[in-house]
């Protein structure tokens, strides 16, 4: 497909800062967040396969599910546009007319068709009978689950373990990974890999039965430990402790993270880090998924902070 013209390899960063070298451990950010403009990180990994079995099959309309400010639904109106499919998103809340998010503005400039549901019909999401329905309603759609989860999603994370093995000449002693889905640190499992997951959800102890359920039947998978207490607030909410990290992490890598996803995840990695979690001479990999778009206006100008 053309819109699988991305840049890959992503490159993978070497982080070397006090705290790492105190904890005698080498950490690498996989830049998944360059692979592809409008279509970044895990979400370009997890439509790969989606986009491809829809083409395959002679489906011409995608559905999909996101809330109000979904790296998701942004990528897959991106890429339904691009590659010619019409788009629907099921979208979680009320319609909020004329005062849009930039992520649902975007849709729209792309093609998408919005679809606004109550919060309760929303977590029908994953019903069959609610699936089939919404398939019968939109044109005979080609479902993809929210966060485009599903095991193709796995299929196309699987590649992106390759690729670091092949750059660093060695498999990691760790991935750590943003969750909201579970997705893609479904599909790290699944190559074998041991994962440290840090749920963005307050309350996401339940992402551990949704991520083993993904890979059923897969009998090499890594160790899965799901980290619950980085999520500052909820998902999408954030502290000042957390912005403030983010920017420094910025200044002083060159590396963007924002507030929903990364920068969760970099700022637990960096606790665990400082606490001796890792044995020195470890190897870790954060994966850096992407989901920009979605980053506090204030964390695009940042200046030095000591």
């Amino acid at each position: 497909m053309d819109l699988l013209v991305p840049s890959l390899p992503t490159p993978i960063q070497q982080i070397s800062d006090e705290i790492t070298d105190k904890a005698g451990i080498r950490l690498f950010v996989k830049r998944d967040d360059l692979i592809h403009p409008f279509v970044s990180g895990n979400k370009w990994r997890k439509l790969k396969y989606n986009l491809q079995e829809a083409k395959d099959r002679g489906f011409t309309t995608l559905l999909t599910f996101g809330g109000a400010f979904s790296n998701h639904i942004y990528a897959t109106a991106a890429a339904g546009a691009y590659l010619g499919f019409k788009t629907i998103g099921i979208v979680r809340g009320e319609d909020p007319e004329k005062r849009k998010s930039p992520t649902l503005q975007f849709c729209e400039q792309q093609g998408m068709r919005l679809h606004y549901v109550s919060r309760e019909e929303y977590k029908l999401k994953n019903s069959p009978e609610y699936v089939d329905q919404l398939s019968r309603q939109f044109e005979n759609s080609f479902i993809i689950p929210e966060g485009g989860t599903s095991k193709w999603a796995l299929q196309g994370v699987r590649e992106m373990t390759i690729e670091v093995e092949g750059q660093l000449n060695q498999k990691p002693d760790y991935y750590a990974v943003a969750a909201g889905t579970g997705g893609t640190a479904a599909g790290i499992l699944s190559s074998g890999s041991d994962v440290l997951a840090f749920s963005s959800l307050k309350g996401g102890s339940f992402l551990k039965n949704d991520i083993l359920d993904l890979l059923k039947g897969n009998n090499e998978s890594g160790h899965l430990q799901l980290l619950t207490e980085y999520h500052f607030k909820g998902y999408a909410r954030h502290t000042p402790e957390l912005l403030d990290f983010i920017k420094k992490f910025k200044n002083k890598h060159s590396i963007q993270l924002e507030q929903v996803y990364t920068g969760k995840m970099l700022f637990g990695l960096y606790d665990l880090i400082a606490q001796g979690f890792f044995e020195k001479g470890s190897c870790v990999v954060a994966v850096h998924t992407g989901g920009l778009q979605g980053m506090l206006a204030e964390l695009k100008f940042t200046t030095h902070v000591d």
